[in-house]
């Protein structure tokens, strides 16, 4: 079997990549059968030397590859008749701009295995950037806080070479008693945490995060239906919060009284009370002066969050009175930072994280097209939309 691993072609370039050199080089040891080849680049985080320092073959050609590792959407005109595709192909929410690129991959009879798709027995996603996404944006998230209160200053993240250095401008960081909320409790939160812990802020109840004070910063992690309660006041549950999302409301603004920075690493699904709104903003017992949105749904469940930032420009001021874009440090705005792409602020590392998810849980089973894995994950094959995915059936016809 040989592996492709594809160079990143869609616009705005991404550095990202499936495999590290040394993951390539730890596939071939370890799976004698695979044979690894690596589409030149002169974005990629990791140089092409760096492959064939370690005797990984690069090469411009692919087409001789049997299966194709990507991060984002292939450029349909790019695409590689009767080959098997794994990247993130954006179209099982049935995302328009992605449309002609479904059509494209059933008519060239590819077979396509999403990652978003790939799931362990439990349901739970087995690959994802969220870690990473959480990891840099609760660092983006004190880089703001930094310089709206005029304290410190942090390198960015994307000028740093790496993860480590990104750690070390932590101990620029000075807190007295601030208090940080975070939602969310998969992996964006996971991630979330990781930067706060290395601060050494202490954890909580939300008993005592509501009522206490501290000459400390202090953190507290919620999920859903900590900050959802019934409208009727009855005892909530999950799987009913799931079903029957409009049987409830907010009650966020308990904490947002209390609250100094509010990192959102929460998955928010349609249909779900918004945590707050523009109205509650303008409400004086909203006290949060900034919001590091890792979640990023635009003019949604976070009212603060008008419009996805950039990696070189990511804060910008939210004016409640206004309910439009001012600059963050004017007294009365609310700072956001809201980049949509934070694992791209490392690429090294978050490849290097995804990489390893895909060694140890896809590439075992890679060539086996009868596992239940890699059938739940394929959307189209053989020239057709599989069983899984034929909701999809009108998407694909129009």
């Amino acid at each position: 079997m040989k592996i492709g691993i594809l160079r990143e072609e869609k616009i705005p370039a991404d550095k990202r990549v499936a495999f590290s050199p040394i993951q390539c080089k730890r596939i071939l040891n370890d799976y004698p059968n695979i044979e690894i080849q690596v589409q030149s680049s002169d974005i990629r985080c990791f140089a092409d030397a760096e492959y064939t320092n370690l005797g990984i073959s690069v090469v411009e050609d692919i087409r001789d590859c049997d299966i194709l590792f990507g991060i984002k959407e292939v450029p349909k005109e790019k695409l590689i008749a009767n080959k098997t595709y794994l990247y993130f192909s954006h179209t099982i929410k049935e995302q328009e701009y992605n449309r002609d690129l479904l059509k494209k991959m059933i008519s060239l009879n590819i077979q396509m295995i999403d990652y978003e798709v790939l799931k362990h027995q439990d349901g739970s996603r087995i690959l994802g950037f969220g870690r990473y996404a959480g990891i840099i944006g609760a660092y983006n998230g004190l880089l703001t806080y930094g310089l709206k209160k005029e304290l410190y200053s942090l390198k960015p993240a994307y000028l740093c070479i790496d993860r480590k250095e990104m750690e070390q401008e932590l101990k620029n960081v000075k807190l007295t008693d601030e208090k940080f909320l975070v939602t969310g409790k998969g992996r964006v939160g996971s991630g979330i945490l990781e930067t706060i812990n290395l601060l050494g802020v202490k954890e909580v109840s939300i008993d005592e995060y509501l009522n206490s004070k501290f000459n400390f910063p202090v953190f507290l992690n919620i999920d859903v239906l900590d900050y959802n309660e019934r409208i009727d006041g009855q005892s909530a549950n999950f799987n009913d919060f799931i079903n029957h999302s409009s049987d409830y409301k907010s009650s966020f603004m308990k904490y947002a009284k209390h609250t100094d920075i509010f990192i959102a690493g929460h998955y928010y699904g349609a249909g779900a009370p918004y945590l707050f709104t523009r109205e509650d903003i303008r409400s004086l017992d909203f006290k949060i002066c900034v919001v590091a949105d890792v979640s990023c749904d635009i003019d949604g469940p976070v009212a603060t969050t008008i419009r996805p930032s950039k990696i070189d420009s990511p804060i910008y001021g939210y004016n409640p009175i206004t309910e439009s874009e001012d600059d963050f440090l004017n007294d009365d705005c609310i700072a956001v930072m809201a980049v949509d792409n934070l694992p791209c602020e490392l690429p090294k590392d978050s490849s290097e994280d995804f990489g390893d998810n895909l060694i140890n849980s896809i590439i075992p089973i890679i060539s086996s097209n009868s596992n239940d894995i890699i059938k739940g994950a394929t959307i189209c094959k053989d020239g057709d939309l599989t069983e899984d995915f034929e909701y999809l059936r009108a998407y694909v016809s129009s």
